[in-house]
């Protein structure tokens, strides 16, 4: 408040003006709350009871202190203290820093009115009127400006703690905690949930830039190990999704229960370690399913493809691309010799040698298995 203590400095109010406002203190501060009251919607019903009575005591306060620096007896720092503070309070009361201005701009007019009434009968001269308009308004501005400081850092420092819980609860549903800690996790961040979400994995780098183009409530988190990011998108289009994310290397999972999340997420980390080329979940299901126990599969195809090992390499591999056509194409001829690009006869012949190998070709658990066997390679 160097500039106000300086204005001041030039004023000095003399002993008797400043006996004569004082007496008017309490006055003029019932004044000004009723006039911010009556004038400031915001402030219609905060200004009652005992929080009126607070209030005007400590707008008597400000103006004390306001007449100690008139009369060269203050320095002026409590009053920008304690409108920094009242700045950060209603951000915390849930009114705007425009309401709290046009309260110090009301404040302000009615503070000076009352304040001339009692100098200017006081004798204070006309010159010395000038000085003291001066200084009532910059004291204002002052003030205003603390209080703008303090709603903006209240403002700030909530965004980072809104943005820490919202991290924390992504955190929590990746890791699948219980859903009585999600609903706490979720409670703390001031977060609606959803009836689903879908977790899209990305490089840490695209993280943010793709959580922009997204729904407000998508959750995001960019720190992930092997520099992933991760975005949990809120009761998706999943087609719009897709298109959304079509320019970006990205894993889509499916869509799961919000308290679920964790299973869209280890189906995507899951199909991103299958292959770099996967988009879709949902349209890998086969390799994702197969994939699930690496070793029981393994296992299952040396099981179910055991007669084949007994042959040259060669033939058993043609052998194998043979069953898995007549499996796929459920033993038409036509339709495997075209997939082949053979002629029918020759798989006519294939499908002789592998009855000699498999005599249970016909049997549906036999089917199944092999099947599996040769379905997509994994691991």
């Amino acid at each position: 408040m160097s500039h106000v203590i300086r204005r001041a400095s030039e004023l000095a109010l003399d002993e008797t003006t400043v006996t004569v406002l004082r007496a008017g203190l309490k006055a003029t501060a019932d004044e000004v709350v009723q006039a911010i009251i009556d004038e400031v919607p915001p402030y219609a019903n905060a200004l009652t009871g005992h929080m009126g009575a607070t209030i005007r005591r400590a707008v008597r306060t400000a103006l004390g202190h306001y007449l100690d620096l008139a009369s060269g007896n203050a320095t002026g720092g409590d009053g920008g203290d304690a409108a920094y503070e009242l700045g950060r309070g209603e951000v915390r009361d849930g009114r705007s820093m425009d309401a709290l201005l046009s309260a110090y701009r009301v404040g302000a007019r009615v503070a000076w009115r009352c304040l001339a009434a009692g100098a200017v009968p006081a004798g204070l001269p006309a010159a010395e009127v000038a000085k003291f308009a001066e200084l009532t308004f910059a004291y204002i501005d002052e003030l205003s400006a603390a209080s703008a400081a303090g709603h903006a850092d209240e403002l700030a420092a909530r965004g980072r703690d809104h943005e820490r819980h919202l991290e924390q609860l992504a955190r929590d549903l990746l890791a699948g905690a219980s859903p009585d800690v999600l609903l706490a996790s979720a409670q703390r961040a001031g977060w609606q949930p959803p009836v689903s979400l879908t977790a899209v994995l990305l490089p840490a780098a695209q993280a943010r830039p793709a959580y922009r183009a997204f729904d407000p409530s998508t959750l995001v988190l960019d720190d992930l190990p092997d520099a992933t990011g991760v975005l949990l998108v809120p009761d998706a289009d999943r087609s719009h999704l897709l298109r959304q994310l079509a320019d970006r290397t990205a894993v889509v999972g499916p869509a799961r229960p919000w308290i679920r999340a964790s299973a869209s997420y280890e189906r995507a980390v899951r199909a991103r370690s299958l292959s770099s080329d996967i988009r879709d979940t949902e349209d890998h299901l086969p390799e994702l399913v197969l994939s699930a126990d690496v070793d029981a599969f393994a296992d299952l195809r040396a099981r179910a493809l055991a007669p084949l090992r007994t042959l040259p390499v060669a033939t058993a591999r043609r052998l194998e691309e043979t069953l898995r056509a007549w499996l796929l194409h459920q033993g038409r001829r036509d339709e495997v010799a075209a997939a082949l690009f053979v002629h029918p006869q020759t798989v006519r012949y294939r499908m002789s040698q592998l009855r000699e190998l498999f005599p249970d070709l016909g049997s549906p658990h036999r089917v199944l298995e092999l099947t599996l066997a040769v379905g997509p390679r994994v691991g």
